[in-house]
């Protein structure tokens, strides 16, 4: 991994390949918001917000904020040509319904069998549960961007979740500053954790030993 790209920026560059043209996308709150100043617009592509806001542009410069138009967030955002505004009932119409190509969201676990826990910490303030129920269960395509260890460099990528779950077997691609994980079906129908990229100068030895689950490599 290059020490001239922080990690962050390393998965935030990586996860804006993740987007196609003429697609829907939805920006979870925290890390997966900086696509939007990261080169994730495309051809047609409208990022949402479930606040209800369609067509979410970059971050504003200071003389541009508008206190009133916001992200899920709570940040200040731009909008581009074509942007739609719309109560969250709407906006959680369009989610539940299919309406929604790809979530990109920001993960606290993943597990093996490609569960996410995404929305609390026993014990820590939590200000609500926001959309992300919702969105791994509505958007076509989940995809999980998160630093692969916590603060106290613990692995955040297990076996099994410790902490409450968001969804169960949801995510479809895991991206971390060490690798990208898909999770494909196992013959017995259960998704199975498999490593399909390295960061740049990452080995698979060095995914596997800050990793706390057993993978399956595909390169």
């Amino acid at each position: 991994m290059s020490a001239a790209i922080s990690p962050r920026a390393l998965i935030v560059a990586r996860a804006a390949k993740e987007i196609a043209d003429g697609q829907i996308v939805n920006l979870g709150i925290g890390m997966p918001t900086l696509l939007a100043d990261a080169g994730a617009a495309r051809p047609g592509v409208l990022l949402q917000s479930e606040n209800g806001l369609l067509g979410i542009g970059p971050y504003p410069a200071e003389e541009g904020v508008d206190a009133d138009l916001i992200n899920a967030g709570k940040e200040t955002v731009t909008a581009v040509a074509g942007h739609s505004y719309f109560d969250s009932a709407a906006s959680f119409g369009m989610i539940r319904g299919g309406h929604v190509d790809l979530a990109i969201l920001g993960g606290m676990e993943v597990s093996a069998g490609g569960d996410l826990a995404n929305w609390m910490i026993p014990g820590k303030m939590v200000k609500g549960m926001g959309g992300a129920m919702d969105l791994v269960h509505g958007a076509k395509r989940t995809v999980v961007i998160m630093e692969h260890r916590s603060r106290d460099g613990a692995s955040k990528v297990v076996e099994s979740c410790a902490l409450p779950l968001t969804g169960r077997a949801v995510v479809d691609r895991l991206i971390t500053d060490l690798a990208v994980f898909d999770f494909p079906r196992a013959p017995d129908g259960r998704p199975r954790i498999t490593l399909v990229e390295t960061q740049p100068g990452v080995t698979v030895e060095q995914v596997r030993e800050a990793t706390g689950a057993e993978f399956a490599v595909d390169l």
